[in-house]
């Protein structure tokens, strides 16, 4: 076990490196200026130079060849944009925002907890509802009540998320009044940080209020960003079912006459989960990197909002930081999903 986790862990190193390539070769490639954005259009030519070089802006990108053609030094070569950002990078330095000069590492500190509050509760809603609802579709096998899971499934996979975000809104906030339409908590209402999620803080500090209000402000967001993740597992759960419950044992199991609730949970259910909790890990990790659409939507401050905000102003340290740190979220959810198969089913070994 242990030399195959530190296998995994070095196995991330390549796949983040190349994580850093690809995002830092895509800002660069786009034709786009950081100091216009910066300055705006009524900055001067000469401003707009002094800036990009005090960013660093006005190197080459990759590799100086033509300073070390001019030297014939070796340091001349590594003299780039590509090169200092690594070197930062190794030192935990992720960089400053070109627009606030804040550093990156502290604004993803205080933001992470909240995009991560958001896809817990989304995950919950959508591997909770989908396990529920594709074990009902297994267990009526051709029946009408299959058919509506199917087309809720369907439904759930082909609705655009900031679709049924908006639907959601103006259902449930607009004409029921019964959810807030933005925000994590009342304007009023303030909670002291600890770990940065609401819901958790106001618990800890026994402000059972709060907590409450901070929940009620999470279930449209959380649920209109589950329901992709929703008809994933539904529709998985349902095939994983359906093939177990033809297996010898399942037949065997009803045999010896224990309780269909037993036989379902116990033999069915959980020889049926090692498909399911992949399906879930990786729409967890899908939560994360894809709750840009929802977070602008409900005014959620998350990293989706953030780095949506960096992109239309070219604020190259955002993007790179926020990628990054969401890819490495991704692959250690990848690592965890792969150990809890052991726990799942004693019979895999590593």
């Amino acid at each position: 076990m242990n030399t195959y986790i530190l296998r995994r862990v070095l196995g991330t190193i390549p796949v983040l490196l190349g994580v850093t390539f690809l995002v830092f070769a895509v800002n660069r490639i786009i034709p786009s200026n950081p100091a216009v954005a910066i300055l705006g259009d009524k900055g001067t030519v000469e401003a707009q130079e002094q800036l990009a070089e005090e960013l660093g802006l006005n190197k080459p990108v990759f590799l100086d060849l033509q300073g070390y053609r001019a030297t014939g030094e070796l340091k001349a070569l590594f003299d780039s944009q590509y090169v200092a950002y690594m070197r930062d990078l190794l030192t935990g330095d992720l960089g400053r925002s070109f627009m606030t000069r804040a550093p990156v590492v502290d604004s993803l500190r205080v933001r992470f907890p909240a995009t991560m509050e958001l896809a817990f509760f989304a995950i919950i809603i959508g591997a909770g509802l989908g396990v529920l609802l594709g074990v009902v579709a297994a267990l009526n096998r051709s029946t009408w009540v299959d058919t509506t899971m199917l087309f809720i499934a369907v439904s759930g996979v082909s609705f655009p998320v900031f679709w049924t975000a908006i639907i959601l809104i103006y259902v449930f906030s607009v004409n029921l009044g019964w959810f807030p339409p933005a925000g994590r908590l009342a304007v009023t209402s303030t909670i002291e940080p600890i770990t940065g999620m609401h819901v958790l803080d106001a618990l800890l500090r026994g402000q059972f209020n709060l907590a409450l209000s901070a929940l009620h402000h999470l279930v449209l967001p959380a649920f209109a960003l589950g329901t992709n993740a929703m008809a994933l597992i539904m529709r998985m759960t349902r095939s994983s079912m359906l093939e177990v419950l033809q297996r010898d044992y399942m037949r065997t199991a009803k045999s010896k006459g224990l309780m269909p609730r037993v036989v379902v949970l116990k033999h069915a259910l959980r020889n049926a989960l090692l498909p399911i909790v992949t399906v879930a890990g990786l729409s967890f990790g899908a939560l994360l990197s894809g709750a840009i659409l929802i977070e602008a939507i409900f005014n959620w401050p998350g990293i989706g909002s953030w780095v949506y905000n960096a992109i239309t102003q070219r604020d190259y340290p955002i993007i790179q930081g926020g990628i990054l740190f969401v890819a490495g979220v991704f692959v250690v959810l990848n690592l965890l999903v792969d150990l809890s198969y052991v726990l799942i089913d004693p019979r895999i070994r590593y």
